[in-house]
């Protein structure tokens, strides 16, 4: 009865209390260790990071977690606000016009990205896409940009930027805004007519002027020359689905595979007076046949505006997309006149977004296709401006200590935070590195004392003879 009294890992006990189990030493090593093993396999960042109902694949677009759903209106007086800081999730039927309501202070500069998301089974063509506008209570626009699908006639989540600039002659002063969101069908486009609606996130931000005046003219010259192309041993690197789960990367080189109709998101920490370059390399293939922008490979800056991108066009050989190089990160940047200039004005997480078109399958088949990505951040660091305010998100616009290691070091992670800058996806990892042996020293530890506690009571229990 002793022997087997040892072997038993839990056995019912009468009491005054009722019947229970008591826990013998081998349950609490079984206990204990399975709990080990389930920490060992989980992702180094935190669930909180991770998108609601994750996607399967990369064609389908991971939503911010959280995003609060919103109502787009037909006619501004009846327009739902959004706030800045928070991200939200609306849709856009064809040929659909809707408004959202910014109030805005007349200091703050307000950048409202909104991402479209068609389904991954529509037939879109080159022009389609969205536009986006902000507007004063007059109707005057503010600004605006569009955001279309280009030569790979390949659905993907495409972005496009509303704007109100502080400082600027029109759009001046406090009040309320209004944030047009037109979606831009060629005719004969689409699948499932009228009632096909495109996914809508929407994550307004603000800037405030800086506390000093500072250059009020953009830099003339940099280096403008690209670089040799990064050489190393190419490191494992799936992508995000979404702008809130895209994976950090400092400099290096990484590998990943994508199959025709996949999206990926990647979120580089580039602080002030760093310069980021960027390629993406296409495998080649078997197979026969010319797809125009097979490859695109997109850069957008910490409010997910567009900085540039390189479509590549494919005949089964090995070939990259390369981004031209943009300019030091520079807030007098924003007083130049082209979008690759104007748009690299901050600090923070910088985006390369990868997709590769579905017109791939019919000349070289499903894939996967493997890419290379090599990234690289050159420049000296220097001090950003003092803002008179607080952006929003809080954030926004800054890297910290740990950003600019990761940045420096190429180290890397899992899936990003839901925020917009700062690199909490890179802060996150490093705690998940730190972290992890010392947590399984301590689940060990506690183990060995328990499993010890629980022997002594057990012993103390059996009859003696």
């Amino acid at each position: 009865m002793r022997g087997r009294g040892r072997r038993t890992a839990w056995r019912w006990r009468e009491g005054r209390l009722g019947r229970r189990a008591v826990f013998g030493a081998g349950a609490v090593r079984t206990v204990v260790l399975s709990g080990l093993c389930a920490l060992l396999v989980l992702p180094t960042v935190g669930t909180a990071t991770a998108p609601a109902a994750a996607a399967e694949d990369g064609r389908s677009y991971a939503f911010a977690p959280g995003a609060r759903d919103v109502a787009g209106a037909s006619d501004p007086a009846t327009a739902e606000r959004l706030d800045p800081g928070r991200i939200y999730r609306s849709s856009l039927p064809r040929n659909g016009r809707l408004y959202y309501r910014l109030d805005l202070t007349a200091a703050d500069t307000a950048y409202v990205p909104v991402t479209a998301v068609p389904p991954a089974n529509a037939t879109v063509s080159a022009t389609d896409g969205i536009r986006v506008s902000v507007q004063d209570a007059h109707g005057t626009p503010c600004g605006y940009a569009a955001a279309r699908f280009g030569a790979g006639l390949s659905p993907r989540p495409v972005t496009a930027l509303g704007l109100r600039e502080a400082g600027k002659t029109l759009c001046q002063g406090k009040g309320p805004y209004y944030v047009l969101v037109q979606r831009l069908d060629a005719e004969g486009s689409g699948t499932s007519g009228p009632a096909q609606r495109w996914g809508l996130e929407i994550a307004p931000a603000t800037e405030p002027r800086p506390a000093r005046a500072g250059a009020t003219s953009a830099p003339q010259t940099w280096d403008s020359a690209t670089p040799e192309p990064l050489g190393g041993t190419p490191r494992d690197a799936s992508g995000g689905t979404g702008f809130a789960s895209a994976r950090p990367l400092g400099q290096g080189v990484w590998r990943t595979g994508l199959v025709p109709g996949e999206t990926r998101f990647y979120k580089v920490p580039v602080d002030w007076g760093r310069q980021l370059n960027a390629s993406a390399e296409l495998d080649g293939a078997s197979g026969h046949g010319y797809v125009g922008g097979a490859l695109n490979l997109s850069l957008y800056n910490p409010v997910r505006g567009y900085v540039e991108d390189a479509a590549l066009g494919y005949t089964g050989i090995r070939k990259p997309a390369v981004l031209a190089p943009p300019p030091p990160v520079d807030y007098a940047n924003r007083y130049a006149a082209p979008a690759g200039v104007t748009s690299v004005r901050f600090a923070g997480d910088y985006y390369l977004v990868l997709h590769l078109s579905e017109q791939l399958t019919g000349l070289y088949g499903r894939g996967p296709f493997g890419v290379t990505l090599r990234v690289r951040v050159a420049g000296r660091a220097h001090a950003g401006p003092q803002y008179a305010g607080r952006p929003v998100p809080g954030d926004a616009f800054t890297l910290t200590g740990p950003d600019r290691a990761a940045a420096l070091t190429g180290s890397t992670g899992g899936t990003g935070s839901t925020g917009g800058g700062g690199g909490s996806g890179m802060k996150l990892v490093a705690i998940g590195g730190i972290g992890s042996g010392t947590v399984l020293l301590l689940v060990l530890a506690v183990w060995t004392v328990t499993a010890r506690r629980v022997q002594t009571r057990v012993n103390a229990q059996k009859p003696t003879a």
